[in-house]
């Protein structure tokens, strides 16, 4: 059975005492003991949603040849409510028999990664890789190292961990160009949501040299055919990733939240919410190509439909694994504290994967999801097979 079709292995759901709120965890697989996938928070997440991203992270970690498996937690709870930090807190210390030995967690959609550190902190676990830093041969070197690795300063006034996601995302969407041989000054592109994965991912294709015409947050679009001045808008992003509109420049026009659907680009990235193209608004798509930034950005039907209309969407298991892969690449010391380290090997990897979906496209117009999994399964086989042994699945090593 392969991992797109595979049940889940388990499935929890916690209700907060305090404030009512669900939580949810879900592991789809264990790989020597451990599984990854970051927390989410928002108002409306759903046990399904949950399931759905777990599996993705499945195959994200097959398609990187990563040693773990997938899962995935998440909390119906509004992150600006002023309680959700003790909401968070009270979810990881339910989960905390899986956080201490199975379940390596991050950042993600309304949970930044100093939001999730500080509540480990706060449990004594110092950092939200805990599970996989425990299992190493030196855990106090190997939390330097982590440590070092997510603060090392890039170009721009930012740390590596923060932008290092959105910098694959970039790197997928110049993939893209290079398969098309596009000419990165005339390439376009639209990004939904300007956080830490949207925001880095316009930031790098700005840096690129594409034009970046349009952002979504939730208080709309903002459009400029000529191309966005990002690191401007950069600067006017308050904590939720918002633009203050109050400060705009000049000649940036204010649009709907959902006109970024059909803003017309190359490329298409929907970098905010889970399920944002969906059969009833994929028509409005017309851009070139899809790239998901944002985990489950496409419903099923909606990629049908959009494969039908000849636009390739770039599954997020592949497309936004960057944060995930160079985790686990920092994790097993096969990244250290210089960026350029870390983004060469992203920036060949990703490419290269990319490169390998669009050649199945061009020659038979196979979806590059049906490739994509393709891969995983067989990396993931490959694996396994590399693991039997009469003493069984070896432990993870860490050094």
């Amino acid at each position: 059975m392969t991992v797109q079709n595979a049940e889940p292995l388990m499935r929890l759901t916690w209700t907060d005492e305090v404030t009512g709120a669900r939580g949810y965890l879900v592991v789809h697989t264990l790989v020597s003991g451990v599984a990854t996938g970051g927390t989410r928070m928002r108002a409306g997440c759903t046990m399904t949603e949950v399931e759905d991203l777990a599996r993705g992270m499945a195959n994200k970690t097959a398609t990187f040849n990563l040693p773990v498996g997938g899962a995935k937690g998440g909390v119906d709870f509004d992150p600006k409510d002023p309680r959700a930090f003790g909401v968070l807190e009270r979810f990881c210390s339910f989960l905390r028999p899986w956080i201490d030995n199975h379940w390596v967690t991050a950042e993600d959609l309304g949970v930044p990664q100093h939001l999730i550190d500080a509540v480990f902190e706060k449990l004594g676990l110092q950092q939200s890789y805990h599970a996989a830093i425990r299992r190493s041969a030196d855990p106090e070197r190997t939390l330097r190292r982590v440590q070092a690795g997510l603060n090392a300063p890039v170009p721009g006034g930012l740390l590596l961990g923060d932008v290092v996601g959105g910098y694959g995302v970039a790197q997928a969407c110049l993939g893209v160009g290079a398969a098309w041989e596009w000419a990165a000054a005339d390439t376009t592109v639209a990004i939904q949501g300007i956080g830490t994965m949207g925001g880095g991912a316009a930031w790098y294709l700005y840096e690129a040299g594409m034009r970046v015409v349009a952002v979504a947050d939730a208080a709309g679009t903002l459009y400029q055919p000529e191309g966005l001045d990002i690191p401007a808008l950069l600067e006017l992003r308050d904590q939720f990733g918002e633009v203050d509109r109050t400060r705009l420049p000049e000649g940036v026009r204010t649009l709907p939240r959902d006109a970024i659907i059909g803003i017309e680009a190359d490329i298409l990235v929907p970098a905010a919410i889970s399920y944002a193209l969906r059969e009833d608004n994929q028509g409005a798509v017309r851009a070139k190509v899809v790239i998901e930034a944002a985990n489950a950005a496409t419903t099923p039907e909606a990629e049908v439909a959009l494969t039908a209309r000849d636009i390739p969407v770039i599954p997020d298991f592949v497309a936004n694994a960057g944060a995930a892969a160079w985790a686990w690449w920092l994790l097993l010391g096969e990244v250290g504290a210089d960026p350029a380290d870390s983004f060469l090997r992203l920036r060949t990897e990703m490419q290269s994967k990319v490169a390998l979906l669009l050649s199945q496209w061009n020659l038979d117009r196979i979806a590059p999801r049906v490739t994509g999994h393709e891969l995983a399964a067989t990396t993931r086989a490959a694996r396994t097979q590399d693991a039997l042994a009469p003493e069984g699945e070896p432990a993870l090593m860490i050094p």
